[in-house]
């Protein structure tokens, strides 16, 4: 069983810093490469979907899912942006940010407001809440009431978690304005308005019924596959948590978040965020830096998650605290016996 450290060498932590600085400035030429091998497939596949769908959902549904994976890697350039990573320039990474988030449905300032919450306080028991998937400690289910321990469970079922809420998430609740100040109350309404200006026009030229069935199509397989991806990088077994008061940013980065070894095709379709550790170390590296930063360093190297690997997280539902990992509820009930 692994025993977490309470805080790393401090050496080890600088040396870690040191590792990822050269690889935190953004090429040009790679970020417009990357907008226009992303982008330019993204609206060429809409303009084959429609005819494809008019003869036939079936005929159109492969064209879905693909472009279903360029909106995860536009939301990929979205994130870089909401970091600060993708372009040197701050009004580049806003201008570019706020159109990716058009193609994720995702408003950018009140996102990147939510976002930062997260990379702040990831790992940290004492402050989930922010852009965390909701996880309990075991000691916290066993003294909850039983209404919230059944919503709990049904939170955590996995057609709940992965098909329900991440359609309710990108569809319904970003488009209200719930956190942060007016910059980010005002860019979700902005947002909503560029949607629906670009819903009234794609309504005009190929009909209501079907932008709104190929739209909601491509956005929930996207969604689904992006709170997929957020929930394995931070949702295996042996994951780092840690009290406030012993909590660590360095080692929470490496130790908090998996290595997603994904086949080659995903991984770009993904934008690389498989080495969720090393761009937790440093938020400010782009996603094209990933993987070079991860091979020059061998001492960022952790054990991969690989993709068949990666669906036995699905059992986990709770922190236990006592043995630094998660269990499921299987397990609970010896717990709770004992």
């Amino acid at each position: 069983m692994k025993q977490m450290e309470t805080r790393p060498i401090l050496a080890e932590s600088r040396a870690w810093k040191t590792a990822v600085a050269p690889y935190q400035k953004p090429d040009l030429r790679r970020s417009l490469w990357q907008i226009v091998n992303t982008l330019v497939p993204y609206l060429l596949i809409w303009m084959l979907m429609v005819p494809a769908f008019r003869i036939s959902f079936w005929l159109a549904l492969p064209l879905i899912i693909l472009n279903a994976g360029f909106t995860v890697r536009a939301f990929i350039i979205f994130h870089d942006c909401g970091h600060g990573a993708f372009f040197s320039s701050r009004r580049a990474n806003e201008i570019v940010g706020f159109i990716t988030g058009l193609v994720a449905f995702t408003p950018f300032f009140a996102w990147r407001h939510g976002h930062a919450l997260h990379h702040s306080a990831s790992g940290d028991l004492d402050r989930r809440g922010d852009g965390d998937i909701w996880m309990m400690t075991v000691n916290e289910y066993l003294a909850s009431p039983w209404w919230l321990r059944a919503v709990y469970r049904i939170y955590r079922f996995p057609f709940v978690l992965f098909v329900i809420s991440p359609l309710v998430l990108f569809l319904f609740v970003h488009r209200i304005p719930l956190k942060g100040r007016k910059r980010e109350h005002r860019s979700v309404w902005l947002t909503n308005i560029a949607l629906l200006m670009i819903a009234i026009l794609m309504s005009l030229f190929v009909g209501f019924k079907t932008y709104a069935i190929l739209q909601v199509s491509i956005i929930g397989l996207a969604a689904m596959a992006g709170v997929w991806l957020f929930y394995v990088q931070h949702q295996y077994e042996e994951v780092y948590w840690q009290r406030h008061n012993a909590w660590d940013y360095a080692t929470a980065a490496v130790e908090g978040s998996s290595f997603y070894k994904l086949p080659k095709v995903l991984q770009w379709f993904t934008g690389n965020i498989g080495f969720h550790h090393i761009h937790h170390l440093s938020p400010r590296i782009p996603n094209y830096n990933l993987e070079p930063c991860h091979n020059a360093n061998p001492e960022l190297h952790v054990e991969p998650l690989t993709l068949l690997q990666s669906f036995k997280c699905i059992r986990y539902r709770l922190w236990d605290e006592a043995n630094f990992r998660l269990i499921g509820f299987g397990e609970l009930k010896k717990i709770a016996r004992a």
